[in-house]
């Protein structure tokens, strides 16, 4: 019944004052104006204006339909900015999962590059799956799984973001420390702390440990902090990626070690589903994850 173009009218006679005025600020002629005028009048039933001089006066009802107007027409012209800004990928939530416990400190700096280059996105960060990270991926709960483990999924495609290594952290006091590299034997009697996370889903049990029918104590703790804390005491040894490690080694008195002679290589991976490769804000969180490690 009362369009978008209706409104503009009524608010173009109130800021104008005369129909010429008026139809000139909406670059139609006054003969049309004054045409689509008298239909809204025909379809409310209602005088919308009346003439005073050479000037013109909302009536009752035009003033009801003018405040309408200021209301509504500001809100219109926002939301289509705002739908404009979702199609050219400007705007829109980024949903992240995370699958790497460490990635969390890298994360916050990508982030912060990503929410200042991209200040119209929201991001929301999500860790905790009810099943898995692949299937909150496959059912639309994220839009973008961070993860070292490209496990091959139909519908989903894997962009490497960059490559690193795992590598053996200790207190710079532990006799470890001064090893050119570690064998796996030289764990068997090591506490190895861990992530909260089962053992065929780290590298250092399945790719390092286990193949040399290695077991150590292990134990999962929740807090990096704490467990690079209890590493810097020498209660315990823990595997991290190289550039965590590195940062923590500056302020901490712990040192990284290679471990095996060729180290434990590894890459960090954005996981999109495959209909979602074109769109803007992925493949710009992907770009600044591919360069925060260049």
């Amino acid at each position: 019944m009362i369009e978008r173009a209706h409104l503009r009218i009524i608010q173009a006679l109130a800021e104008n004052g005369s129909l010429t005025a008026a139809a000139n600020a909406l670059f139609v002629t006054q003969s049309a104006l004054s045409h689509q005028i008298r239909y809204l009048e025909q379809k409310l039933e209602v005088s919308l204006w009346q003439r005073d001089g050479r000037k013109l006066r909302l009536t009752q009802s035009g003033e009801l339909l003018l405040q309408v107007a200021r209301q509504v027409l500001p809100v219109l012209e926002q939301t289509e900015q705002t739908l404009q800004a979702y199609s050219e990928g400007r705007a829109g939530i980024l949903r992240i999962g995370v699958e790497c416990h460490p990635c969390y400190e890298w994360l916050k700096g990508v982030l912060a590059s990503y929410l200042r280059e991209m200040p119209q996105m929201d991001v929301d960060i999500v860790h905790q799956f009810q099943f898995s990270g692949m299937e909150g991926l496959l059912n639309h709960h994220i839009d973008l799984l961070v993860t070292p483990d490209a496990i091959q999924q139909s519908g989903v495609i894997y962009q490497p973001m960059f490559d690193y290594e795992q590598v053996l952290l200790v207190a710079e006091s532990h006799a470890l420390s001064q090893k050119k590299y570690i064998e796996p034997a030289m764990l068997q009697q090591e506490l190895l702390l861990t992530f909260p996370v089962e053992h065929e889903r780290l590298d250092v049990f399945t790719q390092f440990l286990i193949p040399a029918g290695i077991q150590p104590r292990s134990k999962a703790m929740q807090s990096m902090d704490i467990m690079v804390q209890l590493v810097a005491l020498q209660r315990g040894v823990t595997v991290l990626p190289g550039w965590l490690a590195a940062e923590l080694c500056q302020s901490l008195p712990v040192k990284a070690v290679r471990l095996g002679r060729s180290g434990l290589a590894k890459t960090l991976f954005a996981a999109i589903r495959e209909a979602d490769q074109e769109v803007g804000y992925l493949q710009k969180f992907i770009a600044l994850g591919m360069q925060s490690r260049a």
